[in-house]
């Protein structure tokens, strides 16, 4: 740790330096040669930029006018990672979205990325959007500082009787417009009211704006905002920095439109690539076939020593998140619910194999039906079932009436044979007290022959219940009651199916599947995905509020509630029974040991002649 923090005091002072030599000449490092520009790789020791050719060298290449800058801040020479993305920030298409780790400076390259395009043209319009008007509003005073202290910079200083403070100010070139040079604004803030060349996006999300998917939903609301505030193309860019706080983080909605590009700090496994979904850093991308797993990206940033101890304050989720940028290994750990431990197969109504086997193997993966799963998380057909089959001991129907807000009433249909639970029918029904609707729902119980019917009472107060006993009664006569959940919905239906689930023993009837997946198709697309079962099942999580809907998950815990712990009790009295007959042999061979004589088993009756 002392040899970690001696080095870095030595790049500080070699930096400092430099920075003192910057009023006279630029050092671009040799060892930049690796980035390949349309124009050779970097290669420009000894640049001044007094002269016309630095001027114009600075005017034609980013990192160099960065290195200026970092300098000037007393920084080591950027690294390799630093100048990779400071290329991309400055070549990149007109919208791009640089997801990079903690602590590689970012937003800093961003801030002279932004300076350096006032430099070059003072009537460009810049705004600076974060998650919270402080932060925008200390990106903006951090620009406007290396505009008066930066010695090549200082003529961009704003004039009398232009505006200068740190929410909104010119460059002193700048003509005379409604809309300021730079304008710092929160996500929450008024956006529109003045336009814009180039839009920063620094954090937008955040956790305490990300946590729900309402909230995630206006957040992506809130950032559509900005194409009223861009100017036309082909000058105006956007540009978003950021780190995802989930997996259905905003970020990943970019990359239809956005291009992104992504900085992990270590060199990911070949396994894991998939979860960046093709938008790893070419440079990083080569990593993978020339070094080890887990080395480093940029070691002069953070070294192995370095990380190793941020990943054990982090945790594992959190160093994923924060410093591997991968939402798909997060998401393993934060969401606990997944398909893979599901068995998927065609279930007969009446009847079912007395064991079903499981087996995850990539032969066997569902294709023919959309997955809306988690990346890397697939379904699988069974792997074999018993010879012997017999008809189901129970079927129970749970019901979970449309409440204020909701526009579905989940209903579930699940039987159970041998310990196993079978999935025959959950899905969702516009409507709730409606005739139709309780309709609808007694003839389901009718075809399901379901011989017990379970209604959330939550609302209403029992009022769903009578009103379906009615209707019910026309079609099919069985026993209804009503019950009451008091724990947090998250946490009752995580604990309800992660057991049954890791123990494989819930099989989902394929037709079901596809019935789930195409009754969401009548809803607006921006929603359809989320109405189904297996989005919901699959995007659960602790956090209150983790899903938008979750009326089908909902209704299929409860009907899995039931038998769980009808279950739980036959379990405990085989147990009981097993101890009762481990006692009486033991009792057994005590008696003939002590005795020296046979004796019947102490479960007969009739034992003592």
């Amino acid at each position: 740790m002392e040899v970690r923090k001696e080095k870095r005091l030595a790049n500080k002072s070699s930096g400092s330096k430099a920075s003192q030599a910057s009023v006279t000449s630029i050092t671009v490092p040799d060892d930049t040669s690796y980035l390949e520009t349309p124009d050779g790789p970097v290669t420009t020791p000894d640049v001044d930029p007094r002269g016309t050719q630095g001027m114009q060298e600075l005017h034609d290449d980013f990192r160099k006018f960065a290195w200026v800058i970092w300098m000037h801040l007393g920084l080591p020479t950027p690294t390799p990672a630093q100048y990779d993305i400071a290329h991309f920030i400055a070549t990149g298409p007109d919208r791009i979205c640089v997801q990079a780790f903690r602590g590689v400076g970012k937003s800093f390259l961003t801030a002279a990325y932004a300076l350096w395009e006032l430099w070059k043209n003072p009537q460009i319009k810049i705004m600076l959007v974060s998650a919270t008007k402080t932060r925008a509003d200390d990106f903006s005073t951090f620009l406007i500082r290396l505009i008066h202290e930066v010695p090549m910079l200082r003529h961009l200083r704003p004039r009398e009787g232009q505006r200068a403070s740190k929410i909104s100010f010119d460059v002193g070139p700048a003509t005379a417009d409604q809309s300021p040079s730079v304008k710092s604004v929160g996500i929450t803030g008024q956006l529109t009211g003045s336009r814009a060349d180039l839009i920063i996006s620094d954090d937008v999300e955040v956790p305490s704006n990300s946590a729900t998917a309402d909230m995630r939903e206006k957040l992506l609301t809130l950032t559509k905002e900005y194409s009223a505030v861009l100017k036309p193309l082909p000058t105006a860019r956007i540009i978003y920095l950021g780190t995802p706080q989930t997996e259905d983080s905003i970020y990943n909605k970019l990359s239809e439109i956005f291009t992104v590009r992504i900085w992990p700090a270590l060199v990911p496994d070949q396994r894991t690539v998939e979860g960046y979904r093709g938008a790893l850093a070419p440079y990083i991308a080569k990593m993978i076939d020339t070094q080890a797993v887990r080395t480093p990206t940029d070691p002069v940033r953070f070294d192995a020593e370095d990380l190793r101890v941020r990943e054990a304050d982090y945790g594992k989720a959190g160093f994923s998140l924060q410093f591997m940028l991968n939402t798909q290994l997060t998401d393993m750990e934060r969401y606990p619910l997944k398909v893979k431990d599901l068995v998927f197969m065609d279930i007969q109504s009446d009847r079912a194999p007395m064991k079903v086997e499981w087996l995850p193997d990539p032969e066997r993966r569902i294709k023919d039906i959309p997955n809306v799963a988690m990346a890397g998380d697939h379904m699988f057909h069974y792997a074999g079932v018993s010879k012997e089959w017999k008809d189901y001991e129970g079927s129970i129907m749970a019901i979970d009436p449309s409440g204020r807000g909701k526009d579905e009433t989940g209903y579930a249909v699940v039987k159970m044979l041998n310990g196993q639970l079978f999935v025959r029918r959950c899905g969702g029904l516009p409507g709730g007290y409606d005739e139709d609707t309780l309709t609808q729902l007694s003839k389901i119980a009718r075809d399901e022959n379901v011989n017990y019917i379970i209604i959330e009472d939550n609302f209403g107060d029992g009022m769903y219940t009578e009103l379906l006993k009615p209707v019910l009664k026309r079609y099919h006569k069985c026993t209804i009651e009503g019950v009451r959940n008091s724990v947090q919905k998250e946490r009752r239906i995580i604990d309800t199916l992660e057991p049954v689930m890791a123990r494989h023993k819930l099989v989902f009837d394929l037709a079901m599947v596809k019935a789930d997946y195409e009754t969401a198709q009548k809803y607006d697309s921006e929603v359809r995905i989320a109405k189904t079962l297996i989005y919901q099942l699959t995007r659960i999580s602790y956090s209150r509020g983790a899903v938008k809907f979750d009326d089908r998950l909902d209704v299929l815990a409860i009907a899995v509630g039931y038998w769980t712990s009808r279950m739980a009790r036959d379990q405990d009295e085989g147990l009981a029974i097993d101890r009762q007959e481990a006692l009486d042999e033991e009792l057994d061979r005590y008696m003939s040991n002590a005795l020296g004589i046979g004796f019947p088993s102490a479960r007969s009756t009739n034992w003592i002649k």
